[in-house]
């Protein structure tokens, strides 16, 4: 059984081809990269490449997993309208995952953690989730200032602040929680992420997708 994963939340992406084992185990066949600001170019072709590459038809996917965000609008855009319509032509389930909840389940943190990400503008995407195994429930996503940022830990008192970004670690000192710099999570670790939700049935119909976007748009800040 295969398993395809595309990331196009940020500069530049990926999408990896995984294969699931008879033990219900998840191993990666290959990653691929994707340059930013070509995605729209680059996506279909590579899942197309990969497949060949690896002997396989795209009829042996039994599910697509996308980054659903936060990250670059036009990004997401483009790779959540890919995966949607590979998915309502092989009629597959699809599994969204936010990267503020991959970032949760990469520390291997349980209970209460905060996960982080840049956002530009100087502000952050931020996460609170309740971790328990390898399952992370949302309670809140946010897009706050560093001052936010700093508030919402010292309320919340989580068992991590968690995130891939050195100047949100530096951003958060004051706050006097513990803290953990990660790797940002590439496709290869959506499809781990993508394969568990999958088995808990945490799927949704092309129609039902939708980006996670939290920050809004230009045009709706100007509207």
């Amino acid at each position: 059984m295969l398993l395809l994963a595309a990331d196009t939340s940020g500069p530049q992406g990926s999408v990896a081809l995984s294969r699931a084992d008879s033990y219900g185990r998840i191993h990666l066949l290959e990653l691929v990269g994707l340059t930013g600001g070509a995605f729209s170019a680059e996506l279909v072709p590579q899942i197309a490449s990969l497949l060949e590459r690896h002997g396989s038809s795209k009829h042996q996917i039994v599910a697509f997993v996308v980054a659903s965000g936060p990250g670059s609008f036009t990004g997401l855009r483009v790779g959540l309208a890919a995966i949607k319509g590979l998915a309502e032509v092989l009629t597959k389930p699809i599994v969204a995952v936010s990267l503020l909840e991959a970032i949760a389940l990469q520390a291997g943190v349980q209970g209460v953690v905060v996960s982080a990400l840049d956002a530009g503008r100087g502000q952050v995407y931020v996460g609170e989730y309740r971790v328990e195994l390898n399952k992370a429930e949302a309670v809140r996503e946010e897009l706050v200032d560093p001052e936010e940022l700093l508030t919402w830990l010292r309320s919340s008192q989580p068992a991590c602040f968690i995130t891939p970004d050195e100047s949100l670690l530096r951003a958060v000192g004051s706050a006097e929680v513990a803290t953990q710099k990660i790797e940002k999570p590439r496709s290869e670790r959506l499809a781990e992420i993508g394969w568990l939700k999958l088995q808990r049935g945490e799927t949704v119909t092309p129609e039902q997708l939708e980006a996670n976007y939290i920050r809004r748009s230009d045009a709706e800040l100007k509207k």
